[in-house]
């Protein structure tokens, strides 16, 4: 039986992920409803997108009884009321990242979830590709021996999009980018947590991050080093230095369709969208929402590969890199 899902928001990105939708089996994924704030841009959505119910509300949305699960594409600031509305609902969630906009907040889903007894994932799709679940495999089997550096940097220059910059609407490079790396990190390191951070960077005039170094220190004398920028384009690259040898993720690390083991080179070819893309390799999307199903096929309500912990572990470092270079939000004295 199909896993049935609810698009909440008619954004760009949830055009992208239904999109991705659309590249897994029919008989295993189907987008039934969505939901905006305003009626009409959610019946241009479903009318694009083939969609056989639009709601004007995320209300109806969480009150519609077909709905297995629901991927939240709203921006940051409402991720914590909109994933309450539907946990509370008792239904599952696929939440974009990052999954909230502080610690508390994100502890405030994950209890939500936990006491609706839901399904709750942070949709950090990178974990998800094919490379990642190589990379994870590698470094399980010892394959570069012991890993002793990790260097990631996201750094592209979008400063002329409002939400990157705009702190009302969660902008800053750290929320954006930077979790792409950090979590590339904490995935290298299996969850563990640093023994030391350093951060640095620079902000726009609306207190929002525009470029972060990050400098970390983990047990056993191993760093990482992690840039990532709203206004700079840098190589887009993550590197894993081990004892052994060396894994280099090309450009799009947030999204890898290659990988290079030792100087040897394997492509992840991802499928071609049925519509045109704003955000490259989105049909990489697919991958997260197989996840989705298989875990609630299982029964889970979280995903070892992305788990409650680990989005709790994300969150605390985007905080502490945040507080070292002063960038607050509205939310952090509520």
């Amino acid at each position: 039986m199909a896993t049935k899902w609810g698009i909440c928001s008619a954004g760009k990105i949830s055009h992208d992920f239904t999109v991705a939708l659309k590249t897994l089996l029919p008989e295993d994924h189907q987008v039934v409803a969505v939901a905006a704030r305003k009626l009409e841009d959610a019946q241009e959505f479903a009318k694009r997108h083939n969609i056989p119910q639009a709601y004007g509300s995320y209300e109806e949305l969480a009150r519609d009884p077909d709905i297995d699960v629901v991927y939240i594409g709203v921006i940051h600031p409402y991720h914590l009321s909109t994933s309450l509305l539907f946990t509370n609902a008792k239904k599952n969630v696929l939440c974009e990242k990052p999954l909230a906009m502080n610690t508390k907040e994100v502890r405030e889903i994950l209890e939500s979830a936990k006491k609706n007894d839901v399904f709750l994932m942070e949709a950090v799709w990178s974990r998800f590709f094919p490379a990642s679940v190589e990379i994870r495999r590698l470094l399980a089997q010892g394959e570069v021996g012991e890993v002793k550096m990790v260097r990631a940097d996201f750094c592209v220059p979008v400063v002329n999009v409002r939400r990157s910059v705009d702190k009302t609407l969660g902008g800053g490079a750290t929320l954006d980018l930077g979790i792409y790396c950090l979590q590339f990190m904490c995935m290298v390191f299996n969850g563990e947590k640093p023994e030391c951070i350093q951060a640095m960077g620079t902000c726009y005039e609306t207190g929002a991050d525009e470029t972060t170094v990050v400098t970390l220190k983990f047990s056993n004398n191993r760093m990482a080093v992690l840039t990532f920028s709203s206004a700079l384009k840098l190589t887009n690259e993550a590197i894993v230095v081990g004892t052994k040898g060396v894994i280099r993720i090309p450009e799009h690390m947030w999204c890898p369709t290659a990988l290079e083991v030792n100087g040897k080179v394997t492509e992840y070819p991802l499928p071609e969208p049925y519509l045109p893309l704003n955000f490259p390799n989105s049909t990489g999307m697919r991958y997260e929402a197989e996840e989705v199903r298989q875990c609630l096929l299982k029964g889970l309500k979280e995903s070892t590969t992305m788990s409650h912990a680990d989005s709790l572990l994300l969150a605390e470092l985007e905080d502490e890199v945040r507080r070292q270079v002063g960038v607050v939000y509205s939310q952090d004295s509520q």
